[in-house]
């Protein structure tokens, strides 16, 4: 068999044996499934065509459908980093999306929300990409993580991709001389080099198998998992069963797939009799990549995808689900962002928020649906490239500042085909424009000459947010920036 080569990294730690005692029955199960690069309308209360998603939908019944629901940053790491840590991730020095070797990552002295949740007797476990740092000292087990199964990186980091599809032996010999240094190995210390075309079509599968087993294991006590599947990024990869089932082709099949996956641990939750205690959060990484095409998802009817901050990057699908806590078949629109998950759990359990300063708040009472619940915040903020301020949104989700910036685009025209991308191009957006996204959500008409009060309420965020963060095109540095993890001279798998 043919096998192009990729990272699959597993590990599984045992539970410390210095674990606090069970905690009481009312302190919820947390679950959270984040997918890569799925679009906003790539679920079926969302507009999906061409494919079902019939759990996804009957977790919506049972649960809550949150429409304005963002991501701190339109790409992997960054995105991965504030869902883990409440913060923005520039603010912890993540950009992008870290890459194979890279020598910086999540810093020791940041605290995730594994770490918090572990401190209370919280059993963890992530399944799926991690990509917050490829050497030993980032990885999960050294984060507050028990058991690792998964991908450290994205599936497409072969050098020089998408050479995997059009010159599959180019990109075998050069991802072999790219990763000579890093283990690779699994819970029994089997080291594996190659993930095969077989092994990446199971991805979504194993991951599945791996978090209904956790659930079984974890069933009397509380537990937190984090499910961060590998797809629908590309190279497409689906097992069999699902192979050919959508008019979508691939990429539909992927996605009713992921939608199988959340079916089975819903079962899962309900047949060991903790769905009711049990908070299940659904959501992406960040907007469809539209450069691939077919092979990529659709963010309609938002403007643009994944890499901009326009609102079809940040803006996700994004259903929850808690019997009892969170009404069923509610609807909202109400703005909330990643950042805010973590002080948002750590009040519901009871935890201590982290000694460092953290960028979300508690949201509680706009996810429960309590009457007159308004966003805390004065505004979010929207970062991408290297710590370049793009965007500010007033709090309650309204009203959008582009600032000055440059952003890639098809420029209407198509994506690519089967895997291999089209190329974008880049535009300046040379002067801020205003977007009143309650009746544009698409973002196609600038309404800063009509509302010069709120550019100037926004721009006077914006100011805020360069003081505290600095921002890279108008050269601040920022107060509240902290250091990343960086690469030690002998990184050590020691677990503490």
């Amino acid at each position: 068999m043919i096998k192009p080569v990729a990272l699959l990294f597993s590990a599984l730690g045992l539970l410390s044996a210095a674990m606090a005692a069970p905690l009481d029955d009312a302190r919820p199960n947390i679950v959270i499934i984040f997918t890569d690069d799925q679009g906003y309308a790539d679920v079926g209360r969302f507009g999906a065509e061409g494919f079902v998603t019939p759990n996804l939908d009957r977790m919506a019944d049972e649960g809550a459908v949150f429409r304005n629901f963002h991501v701190a940053q339109p790409v992997c790491s960054a995105s991965r980093c504030a869902l883990l840590t409440g913060c923005y991730p520039n603010r912890l020095g993540i950009h992008g999306a870290l890459g194979p070797g890279t020598k910086v990552g999540i810093s020791d002295h940041e605290v995730t929300l594994a770490q918090l949740l572990k401190s209370c007797g919280y059993a963890t476990a992530i399944f799926g990409k991690w990509h917050l740092g490829d050497s030993p000292q980032f990885m999960p087990l050294r984060h507050g993580f028990d058991e690792y199964f998964g991908l450290p990186l994205s599936c497409d980091y072969w050098p020089g991709h998408p050479d995997l599809i059009t010159n599959l032996p180019a990109a075998m010999a050069a991802m072999k001389r790219e990763y000579p240094h890093l283990p690779i190995y699994d819970g029994t210390n089997q080291f594996r080099e190659e993930m095969s075309i077989a092994d990446l079509n199971q991805l979504t599968t194993w991951y599945a198998e791996r978090a209904v087993a956790f659930i079984e294991k974890n069933k009397a006590h509380p537990f937190f998992l984090y499910v961060a599947h590998s797809m629908p990024h590309v190279p497409l990869g689906v097992s069999e069963k699902f192979r050919g089932r959508s008019a979508r082709g691939l990429y539909g099949d992927v996605i009713e797939e992921i939608d199988w996956s959340v079916g089975q641990i819903l079962e899962a939750l309900k047949r060991n009799g903790i769905d009711r205690n049990t908070w299940v959060i659904f959501t992406s990484d960040n907007g469809p990549w539209l450069s691939y095409g077919n092979h990529g998802g659709s963010a309609k009817p938002l403007r643009e995808g994944k890499g901009t901050n326009w609102e079809g990057g940040t803006r996700e699908p994004c259903i929850m689900r808690w019997p009892g806590k969170i009404p069923a078949g509610a609807d909202t629109w109400d703005m909330l962002m990643t950042i805010d998950l973590l002080p948002t759990i750590a009040r519901l359990v009871g935890a201590e928020l982290p000694p460092n300063k953290i960028d979300g708040l508690d949201v509680w009472p706009i996810i429960a649906r309590q009457t007159g619940a308004q966003n805390p915040h004065s505004s979010y903020w929207f970062y991408y490239e290297v710590n370049q301020l793009q965007a500010v949104t007033s709090g309650d989700g309204r009203w959008k500042l582009q600032l000055p910036h440059s952003y890639q685009t098809l420029g209407g025209k198509p994506g690519g085909r089967d895997g291999v991308p089209a190329p974008y191009a880049h535009r300046q957006l040379a002067t801020a424009e205003l977007y009143d996204l309650v009746h544009d959500l698409g973002e196609t008409t600038d309404v800063s000459a009509r509302y010069p009060a709120m550019v100037t309420q926004l721009a006077a965020e914006a100011e805020k947010a360069r003081q505290e963060l600095g921002d890279g095109l108008t050269k601040r540095p920022g107060a509240g920036r902290r250091e990343p993890g960086r690469l030690s001279s002998s990184p050590s798998l020691n677990i503490k």
